[in-house]
């Protein structure tokens, strides 16, 4: 997202575009990306960080690994999925940071990132030592307590380390969120399915640990979502979404349907599109098919039992068949915002 505002160009009127495609757009970027003037040391790391970042980006479409420490709204554990953001020159913040004034706290959790302080946390439980197993219980207390991983002091500092127009990406219960600052004040992108007819809620403000922003349009006036409850049902149904993806996946893991090997070389973009198009519908009648025949199997067994709670069971399936069809039609696809 932070690309397509400011260097990524997609096709006009595109709306919806495989991950396969969209991998294509980051790595071409890359190896545009590199710079011309270098020394031969230099050239050789960028190299080796472009070969490094290459492998990994097919995890951009589950989630990469990310490990905050709390000093710093810049600073986490290095990890190889850092280097696709230092390639691509994107600061990554977080928020989730201890307040230095509170001095127990501070010790208990020192320089650990979360994944040590975890380990930290075990270790001092089952310790001897009186004042270890109190400070592993500080520092169980400080997670418990920032559970929204995000605390007032990391806001602060986030307000201030955040440069004005900036665009940036902020980390925060393992969801990465495109983020700016304008006229002080901080705002994330809305990307949840369930703005997707509320065209001019763009923006949501970030300025308390709640979650509870103010929504805003692409000129960061405010501008509340039209119909709350078909928000709320578009946020479910991106939860379900999501999990219908991962299954996707799965299945596409275990039975591939298309055989690369056979796809010639040289293929253009369109016509792999439209490949990928043809297999797409021959899946989505296949399935609309299969649910069919299981909703008159379904059918012709109420009819015949005496009992009205299975022929109400049949309506009810049939009147959910069409928002599950349009989930499985859905299910490979990501929508821009």
């Amino acid at each position: 997202n932070i690309l397509l505002l400011s260097q990524i160009k997609l096709p006009p009127m595109m709306e919806i575009i495989t991950a396969e495609q969209l991998m294509e757009y980051l790595g071409d970027y890359i190896l545009d990306a590199k710079p011309k003037e270098i020394s031969e040391i230099q050239r050789l790391n960028y190299e080796q960080n472009m070969s490094d970042a290459m492998a990994i980006l097919h995890k951009l479409q589950t989630g990469l690994d990310v490990n905050v420490k709390f000093t710093g709204v810049r600073v986490f554990e290095y990890t190889p999925e850092c280097i696709v953001f230092d390639l691509l020159d994107i600061p990554l913040y977080h928020g989730w940071l201890v307040d230095p004034q509170v001095a127990d706290i501070v010790k208990a959790v020192g320089n650990c990132s979360y994944n040590q302080l975890v380990e930290k946390i075990i270790s001092c439980k089952q310790s001897d030592n009186s004042e270890l197993v109190s400070e592993g219980f500080v520092a169980e207390q400080f997670l418990n307590n920032t559970a929204t991983q995000l605390t007032y002091h990391g806001l602060c500092e986030l307000t201030s380390a955040v440069q004005e127009g900036e665009l940036c990406v902020f980390f925060r219960n393992n969801h990465f969120s495109t983020m700016t600052k304008y006229k002080g004040q901080l705002y994330l992108l809305v990307t949840d399915q369930g703005f997707l007819t509320e065209e001019k809620v763009v923006w949501e403000s970030l300025h308390n640990v709640d979650g509870d922003g103010n929504f805003c349009d692409s000129e960061f006036h405010l501008r509340p979502p039209s119909d709350p409850e078909t928000v709320y049902r578009g946020q479910q149904d991106q939860i379900d979404q999501d999990y219908l993806m991962a299954l996707s996946l799965q299945q596409e893991q275990q039975n591939p349907e298309i055989n690369w090997e056979q796809i010639p070389e040289g293929i253009s973009d369109l016509e792999l599109a439209k490949k990928l198009q043809e297999e797409e519908d021959r899946r989505a009648s296949q399935y609309y098919q299969e649910q069919e025949q299981a909703a008159a199997q379904v059918q012709v067994q109420g009819a015949v039992s005496p009992a009205s709670g299975r022929q109400s069971g049949s309506n009810e399936r049939k009147r959910k068949e069409p928002r599950e069809k349009e989930r499985e039609k859905e299910k490979n696809s990501c929508v821009l915002l």
